[in-house]
C-alpha cells in the first residue's frame, strides 16, 4: 500500500515579466561592464523562456538591496504566497486544515527563524501538535525530496495526511553588482514559483497517483557543481556547465538502478516528470533516456511559461501530468537535480 498525492496547485506569482523585457534589463545593466555582452545576450531568446512571475515588481530590480531587505521580503512573500497555495491545495484534496498531521515547507531561497513553516501553522489554523519539517538547502532536487520525505512519513503512519508546500523566490537572490556571466544567464533563467500538495496514507481515505518509491542519489567530488555562494550581498547563485553532460552521462543508469530494485524496466516507464532546469538540460535528458520533445512537452512548456522556479517547477510539471488524464496504472518518473551534486527520483503511479 503507498501514500497517495491527492492533490496538487500552483500559485504562480502576481508579477508578469515578458523575456525580452528581462532582455532589455540586462542590457542596461551590464552594459559597458561585461566583455562580450552583445554576443551573450542571445541566451535570453536560446533559453526559449517567453515570460515569468515575480513576488515583486519590475521596479523592485532599479535600486541595489542589502541582505536583510531581501530576505524581509523572502519572509514576508513566502508566508503569504505559501499560505494561498496552501488553502488552494487543501480545497482540491477535500481536507481541512485540522486534518493535517505533518507539514513539509521546501525552499532554498531565503532564511527564516522561526521558520516558515511556523508561520503556515498561525495562518492556517493549523494543529498546534502538527508536526513540521523545514527543507533547505536542495536547491533544484528539494520539490521532489519533498515527495519522497512525505512517503517516507506516510508509511509509518497510513492513516496520516501532509501538507506539503514549495515556495522559491529566486528573485529575491538577485546580485544587484555582479557584472558575471553567469549572473547575466541567472537573470535569462530563473523565476519565482510556488506550490503545494496534499499526500494522504495509505488508509487515510485520500485518493490520487501513488507515490510506488523513491531514490536519493549523490555523487562523490561533485559538491562545486550547483549551490549558493554567501556572500555580504547575499546569496549567489552556483550552476556548472557540466550539467547538461553529466545528465547525459549519468541519468539513465540512475533511473534504471531505482526501476531495477523493484522489478521494473525502463520501458515500463510511461509519463516522465522532469525538472527543466533549462533548455540544453531538457536536450541532455531527451538524448540520455531516448524520449522525444512529445514525452517532455510538460516540461517544455512549464519551462517556456515560468521559466527555471528551483524545486518548485517540479510541480508545475506534475501538474500539467495529471491534467492529461494519464491512464489509470501508468507508471511515471519524477527527476530533479540539485546541490550536492544529487538526484531525486520519484516513482509514480497514476
Amino acid at each position: 500500500m503507498h501514500p497517495r498525492i491527492a492533490a496538487v496547485a500552483t500559485h504562480p506569482p502576481p508579477f508578469r515579466v515578458e523575456q525580452e523585457e528581462a532582455r532589455e534589463y540586462a542590457a542596461r545593466m551590464f552594459g559597458g561592464k561585461l566583455p562580450a555582452l552583445a554576443r551573450l545576450l542571445p541566451v535570453f531568446e536560446h533559453a526559449e523562456i517567453a515570460t515569468r512571475r515575480f513576488c515583486v515588481p519590475k521596479s523592485w530590480f532599479f535600486h541595489e538591496k542589502t541582505f536583510r531587505e531581501k530576505n524581509d521580503t523572502y519572509i514576508e512573500q513566502a508566508t503569504a504566497l505559501g499560505a494561498e497555495a496552501a488553502r488552494e491545495a487543501l480545497a482540491g484534496a477535500g481536507v481541512t486544515p485540522e486534518r493535517v498531521d505533518h507539514l513539509l515547507f521546501v525552499s532554498t531561497t531565503g532564511m527564516a527563524t522561526p521558520s516558515i513553516d511556523a508561520r503556515l501553522v498561525n495562518v492556517l489554523s493549523l494543529p498546534r501538535n502538527v508536526s513540521r519539517v523545514p527543507v533547505f538547502g536542495l536547491g533544484c532536487a528539494g520539490g521532489a525530496m519533498g515527495l519522497s520525505q512525505a512517503a517516507r512519513y506516510l508509511r509509518g503512519r497510513p492513516q496520516a495526511v501532509v501538507l506539503l508546500v514549495d515556495v522559491e523566490l529566486c528573485s529575491l537572490t538577485f546580485q544587484f553588482t555582479d557584472f558575471s556571466k553567469s549572473n547575466l544567464i541567472a537573470i535569462a533563467l530563473f523565476a519565482d514559483g510556488v506550490a503545494a500538495a496534499v499526500i494522504g496514507g495509505a488508509e487515510s481515505g485520500l485518493d490520487g497517483p501513488r507515490i510506488r518509491a523513491s531514490q536519493s542519489t549523490t555523487w562523490p567530488d561533485s559538491l562545486d557543481v550547483m549551490g549558493w555562494n554567501f556572500l555580504n550581498e547575499g546569496m549567489q547563485v552556483v550552476f556548472s556547465r557540466s550539467i547538461p553532460r553529466i545528465v547525459r552521462e549519468r541519468a539513465r543508469t540512475n533511473i534504471e538502478w531505482l526501476l531495477s530494485t523493484h522489478g521494473l524496466a525502463f520501458d515500463d516507464i510511461n509519463r516522465f516528470v522532469i525538472h527543466p532546469g533549462g533548455i540544453r538540460v531538457i536536450e541532455a535528458y531527451e538524448e540520455a533516456l531516448a524520449i522525444g520533445p512529445s514525452e517532455t512537452a510538460a516540461t517544455r512548456a512549464v519551462l517556456r511559461e515560468h521559466g527555471n522556479m528551483s524545486s518548485a517547477t517540479v510541480f508545475y510539471v506534475l501538474s500539467r501530468a495529471l491534467a492529461d488524464s494519464p491512464a489509470p496504472g501508468e507508471l511515471g518518473v519524477a527527476t530533479a537535480l540539485g546541490p550536492g551534486f544529487s538526484a531525486e527520483t520519484v516513482l509514480l503511479e497514476f
